[in-house]
């Protein structure tokens, strides 16, 4: 029993001594360090206040720069598929192949078609020779000619003389009638040959062929599918330019001209990359009112084709400018989703605050603070990964 009054005696004298002894860093002040660290006052910024006008987030998707979709020209069952997404393709290589084998027998007897009419169209040059060299055929003649010769002797001089035959016009008409001939055998020629043609057009068709260095984004086929004309078969795409593709509400692009830099970040990561205008479509939605415009992307930004993107717009149709706190990009620190920044004391001892960061100002490094800060203040202008470590959360 003593011992228990004891015990509840001493209690409430060691919570006093406790609460005594504790930290007295205010939840105001964010965090302190646990060791105290003298700042470099070389690495020391002074919070500058800026006029900052009025910007609009946008979001839009990372695009590549050139895109296809590859669909089928012709009926036929899948023989030969290349690859699978990702899979990479130089210019001129062979992607999709369809069954052929209807169309090379037609191409065969096309060919067939073909000599039958060059063999024709020589056939008819001879025959138009030998008539106008040698006249009649004397091989449609009977009786050693007799016949002939009595004619050319006796009937066609009668018959010239009365006025019933011209020998001369008749000569003219068979030598006409073989240069017609000619011109009949030349059209079927022309004809087999334009076969051919239209059945090696049908060839290449059943053949998809990569139109330029890029990588399979997405298949909708698999070996063996039996494909439909118009039936979509890949999505191509040069992966290795990048842009962003955003809509833009009519009233902004007052802001925004061609080749004009644009920051933006993507949502893979929390880096700010500046992106250069490089089209602006002539043409406005006429439903949603906005205007798509292309932002090209470094080549080493992070982010694939897809994935979404933010772009800070200048609203130069509001006149509205606010005085707000700026500070070097440089200077904020990523916890998890929250920016903070190491605020130096009048002891030149860093505290770890949280802001809420603005719009990175166009053409420089500094961002906006809207709120965690005010102008005047000391921070540290690059933290380093001492000043990091032994952080104790204020209670």
């Amino acid at each position: 029993m003593f011992r228990k009054k004891l015990l509840l005696t001493a209690l409430p004298v060691a919570m006093t001594l406790g609460w005594l002894m504790w930290p007295t860093t205010s939840p105001a002040s964010g965090a302190s360090v646990s060791k105290a660290t003298k700042v470099n006052p070389d690495n020391i910024v002074t919070v500058a206040s800026g006029s900052i006008s009025a910007y609009t987030t946008l979001g839009g998707t990372i695009v590549p720069y050139k895109e296809v979709s590859l669909s089928s020209q012709m009926p036929g069952r899948i023989q030969f598929l290349a690859g699978i997404e990702g899979d990479w393709f130089e210019e001129g290589s062979l992607l999709v192949a369809l069954t052929n084998n209807d169309l090379l027998a037609k191409w065969r007897s096309a060919q067939a078609q073909l000599a039958k009419a060059q063999a024709g169209f020589r056939n008819a040059r001879v025959q138009y020779t030998r008539e106008v060299i040698a006249g009649p055929d004397f091989s449609r003649q009977t009786g050693m000619g007799v016949g002939r010769m009595v004619d050319e002797m006796f009937t066609n001089p009668f018959s010239e003389m009365m006025g019933y035959t011209s020998p001369e016009l008749a000569r003219r008409a068979s030598i006409y009638n073989s240069g017609t001939n000619i011109d009949q055998a030349r059209f079927s020629l022309m004809q087999a040959q334009a076969g051919i043609q239209e059945l090696n057009a049908k060839l290449r068709d059943t053949k998809t062929i990569a139109p330029f260095d890029g990588v399979i984004v997405r298949k909708f086929i698999e070996k063996g599918d039996t494909v439909q004309p118009g039936m979509p078969l890949l999505a191509y795409a040069d992966t290795r330019h990048l842009q962003i593709q955003v809509d833009v509400p009519a009233r902004l692009m007052r802001g925004i001209q061609k080749d004009m830099t644009i920051p933006a970040k993507v949502d893979v990561s929390d880096v700010i990359v500046n992106t250069r205008v490089a089209q602006i479509f002539p043409m406005a939605d006429p439903q949603r009112h906005t205007i798509t415009v292309k932002l090209d992307l470094p080549e080493d930004a992070p982010g694939g084709p897809g994935i979404y993107a933010e772009v800070t717009i200048p609203d130069v149709a509001s006149p509205q400018k606010n005085e707000s706190p700026i500070i070097p990009r440089s200077a904020v620190i990523w916890r998890g989703s929250l920016p903070n920044v190491m605020l130096v004391n009048g002891n030149n001892e860093p505290v770890l605050r949280i802001v809420r960061l603005g719009g990175v100002l166009p053409g420089s490094d500094m961002v906006s603070v809207l709120s965690g800060l005010t102008a005047g203040e000391r921070i540290v202008k690059h933290p380093t990964t001492a000043m990091r470590k032994g952080w104790k959360k204020s209670q």
